[in-house]
């Protein structure tokens, strides 16, 4: 069995623009009375965004440029303004010294604009004050933020707020909230958006916020799937009405672990709005301090609004950490039609699964969990064709929740409201019955499995990377690739062994050539992998 990543891939994708539209560059050795050519080009990145109308790209290349970017135009539909590093480079804007709007600002900050993208861009040290972020999206319709990477800010290193039509995808956020609020990727009062692919890791010090990605406020019709969310001193993933309905909300296919002083996943309705159809499925909770999963946080906040809230198919390890805290909590006797099915809660702290007496049985559905540790706590319960049992890990201690082949969990669950794949994008039920947590177990039917096959593709072998690069390739095999690990070659004074760099993401429908070539592979529709590699953790900083 091989092990699952989360860390992202890019996906380079080149669209052809209308005859109309044009491409600028931006370079340290520019002038902006220059016409931005390439072999003229502009100085700052500001003068890119005051002139480029819909279709419009700016090539940025490398260097830091101290300004903030705000957008003056929008772009129309199938005619987006791009603003992207030339060919893969260091492009940092730099908010040192830059002091943004008290109120409300980011050092890109995209307000009242529709059909933007920012692609593959380092923001940095926005600041100083509480609500300062680092891509700010502001009443704004149809915006793509990918590829990028925010580091030092106040606030939000991604924002989005009033606005429709959003995707976040594939970007690293790291000491987000840094003596600010808000959250390490804030959405709120914004529908029909995606939050995917990201990294969100070591958020900073946060006076009333922090938490790492946070859909809150009066926002509909999302989806959040495939982060990976560490290290933070907040929450991992908070779905929290606030003072609006918020509502048809999936979450779904993310890794969330080593969440300090509270939980992976948190439900919530802090000010009284409903916080109704929200869906947590396929998902990975693990070494939280406080809890897996909970129904509502502690106080006040757990008294208010909820209707449809659906936690199935994932796995919660080694949580309660701290001195107190477990698996699944359900706190919120005003929460609705609250279903637990089909969950691996396993080994954590002070219970497995516990309801506050408060709570009417009858607004709750737990049936066909596994219980691996039962404390007989006071308000631990096991609820209905449960489990109970070692779920048998590959290796949980290592944080692989694959099931052995001889799990209690395979086949035991129940197929009512299952998810129709696994984390891993495997089909469900793999047997005669659906398995238990997030990983359905996958066998090869008796067939001897051969060795990975492949090919790194990207960087090219003996370049010189610098900044943040993209990893990519593909494999596969006649059992089923689940996962990639990337290594480098040691360097004098690191011993004989490769370094392990961490694990790749195999992505849906990332490679077509290699599905088309090998029609009869398993999960040769998610071949493809990749990796978001910073260059400045190598040898010589990628030299």
């Amino acid at each position: 069995m091989k092990t699952s990543g989360i860390i992202l891939i890019i996906i380079a994708v080149v669209t052809c623009g209308q005859a109309y539209a044009a491409n600028y560059y931006v370079a340290k050795s520019g002038n902006d009375a220059n016409p931005g050519t390439e072999a003229q080009p502009w100085l700052t990145i500001q003068k890119a965004a005051d002139t480029m109308v819909a279709g419009d790209t700016v090539y940025i290349k490398a260097g830091t440029y101290k300004e903030r970017v705000i957008p003056q135009n929008s772009g129309s539909a199938g005619n987006y303004i791009t603003y992207t590093a030339y060919s893969n480079d260091a492009v940092i804007i730099d908010g040192s010294g830059i002091s943004l709007p008290y109120d409300w600002g980011g050092l890109v900050d995209i307000s009242q604009r529709a059909y933007i993208k920012i692609s593959g861009l380092q923001i940095r040290n926005a600041g100083p004050n509480d609500n300062n972020t680092g891509i700010l999206v502001d009443y704004s319709s149809y915006i793509i933020i990918e590829n990028n990477y925010t580091k030092n800010t106040t606030s939000s290193g991604i924002g989005v707020w009033d606005s429709n039509n959003i995707t976040v995808d594939n970007n690293e956020v790291e000491l987000a909230c840094n003596d600010g609020e808000q959250e390490c990727i804030s959405i709120a009062v914004t529908d029909t958006f995606e939050v995917k692919n990201n990294h969100v890791h070591h958020s900073g010090l946060g006076t009333i916020g922090g938490e790492g990605i946070c859909l809150k406020d009066g926002s509909s019709d999302g989806k959040v799937y495939n982060n990976h969310v560490h290290h933070l001193n907040r929450l991992g993933i908070y779905m929290d009405a606030w003072d609006k309905h918020t509502y048809n909300i999936d979450v779904y296919r993310n890794v969330v672990h080593d969440i300090n002083g509270n939980d992976c996943f948190t439900f919530a309705a802090e000010s009284g709005g409903l916080l109704e159809n929200i869906t947590l499925y396929n998902n990975i909770g693990y070494n939280a301090d406080l809890n897996g999963v909970s129904v509502s946080l502690n106080g006040d906040a757990a008294v208010k609004p909820m209707k449809d809230i659906t936690i199935i198919n994932n796995t919660f390890y080694n949580n309660g950490r701290g001195i107190w805290g477990g698996g699944i909590s359900v706190e919120n006797p005003n929460a609705q039609n609250v279903v637990i099915r089909n969950n691996i809660v396993s080994q954590n702290h002070i219970y497995q699964i516990e309801v506050e007496p408060n709570v009417p049985m009858q607004n709750l559905t737990v049936d066909h969990n596994l219980i691996h540790g039962f404390r007989d706590y006071d308000d631990e319960i096991k609820g209905s064709n449960y489990v109970e049992g070692d779920p048998l890990f590959v290796n949980a201690p290592g944080a692989d929740f694959h099931l052995q082949q001889n799990s209690p969990a395979i086949d035991s669950g129940s197929s009512t409201g299952a998810p129709a794949n696994d984390h891993d994008g495997n089909t469900r039920p793999q047997g005669s019955g659906y398995d238990i947590g997030a990983y359905e177990y996958v066998t090869n039917g008796g067939v001897d499995g051969e060795e990975p096959f492949g090919q790194f593709d990207t960087p090219a072998h003996g370049s010189t990377v610098r900044s943040s690069v993209p990893v990519t390739g593909w494999a596969l095999d006649n059992v089923a690739v689940t996962s990639v690990k990337i290594y480098r070659d040691p360097v004098s004074g690191e011993g004989g062994s490769n370094i392990y760099i961490g694990d790749a993401v195999l992505v849906e429908g990332a490679r077509p050539d290699v599905e088309a070539a090998f029609p009869d592979y398993p999960n040769n529709s998610r071949a493809g992998w990749g990796y978001m590699m910073l260059t400045n953790f190598l040898p010589n900083n990628g030299n």
